[in-house]
């Protein structure tokens, strides 16, 4: 079993480090906020004092942050993974960023001779408690091999994509489309509303269908049910649209739905619903027609 460092401990991070751990590695773990190293410590991890603590402790050192402004801060700033990392050392930022960033953090552990893969998840917390995410990897692929038994603790499908940051771009792919999905969907059952059906009867209608979908499978019952509860937040997916919109730019790319639909979830934010899950994005068009997907009476 190998010595596993785990930084970042939010909703995602306390699942997959929690499998971890169930597999049997022993686990140095940090997070900025306090109480989310508690809980799980109290599962049987060791603390850490810093993100350079929990690498200089670890074979294989594993981060799952926000956005790539805390990426770089935990690997490249003060007290951090590189200063405290070891010579072969492995890193594994499984965080949704923007593939420049990933390569320019694989750059600075290339030149620590710190090996690096990039390895967002898809999945959300249901598959990260469930350790059934969808992982897609960026690099070398020797080093794939390495980790992938960790990997697979975490995730049932896990994938090489292709060079670092390979990772990244796949994700944002995925994001946009369960963006896209999730937006439509909302257009469907506000129309399906307003005409009078009940919404859970056109699902049920729909869903063996050619409309049918993880993510309608997924996300049409809690929106239903007026369930908001979140598994992934209405700012973090805002966010993967924008990293992929600011890589469709550097590459000369149109996406003009991606763009809509980032701008509807930054609607929201304004509208302070950020917290929120991301099927409620199907309230902005709620709000358009003032028709709420409801069961019928």
């Amino acid at each position: 079993m190998s010595n596993i460092g785990f930084i970042g401990l939010g909703i995602m991070g306390n699942a997959m480090s929690r499998n971890l751990l169930k597999a049997g590695h022993s686990l140095v773990v940090y997070d900025v906020v306090p109480q989310l190293v508690d809980r799980v410590v109290a599962g049987g991890a060791t603390p850490g004092a810093s993100c350079q603590d929990v690498a200089s402790r670890s074979d294989i050192i594993v981060t799952m942050l926000p956005d790539g402004p805390e990426v770089e801060q935990a690997m490249l700033g003060p007290a951090g993974v590189l200063e405290g990392a070891r010579k072969g050392a492995t890193v594994v930022d499984m965080s949704s960023i923007s593939p420049l960033v990933a390569q320019k953090v694989a750059a600075a552990c290339a030149a620590k001779r710190v090996e690096f893969l990039d390895a967002p998840v898809s999945g959300g917390e249901p598959k990260a408690i469930d350790g059934t995410l969808a992982i897609m990897v960026g690099g070398d692929e020797k080093v794939f091999e390495k980790v992938l038994p960790i990997l697979q603790k975490m995730g049932s499908s896990v994938t090489l994509t292709g060079a670092v940051g390979a990772g990244n771009v796949t994700k944002l792919a995925n994001q946009i489309i369960v963006a896209c999905n999730i937006a439509a969907m909302g257009e469907a059952l506000v129309l399906a509303t307003r005409a009078g059906l009940d919404p859970e009867v056109v699902f049920n209608a729909i869903k063996g269908g050619l409309a049918g979908s993880t993510v309608l499978n997924a996300k049409a019952p809690m929106v239903i049910s007026r369930n908001f509860k979140p598994g992934f937040r209405i700012r973090l997916h805002q966010k993967d649209l924008r990293n992929a919109l600011l890589a469709a730019e550097s590459m000369k790319v149109a996406l003009p739905l991606t763009s809509t639909v980032q701008q509807m979830l930054m609607a929201l934010m304004n509208d302070g619903k950020g917290d929120l899950d991301h099927s409620a994005l199907v309230t902005f068009t709620e709000q358009m027609a003032n028709t709420e997907i409801k069961r019928g009476d």
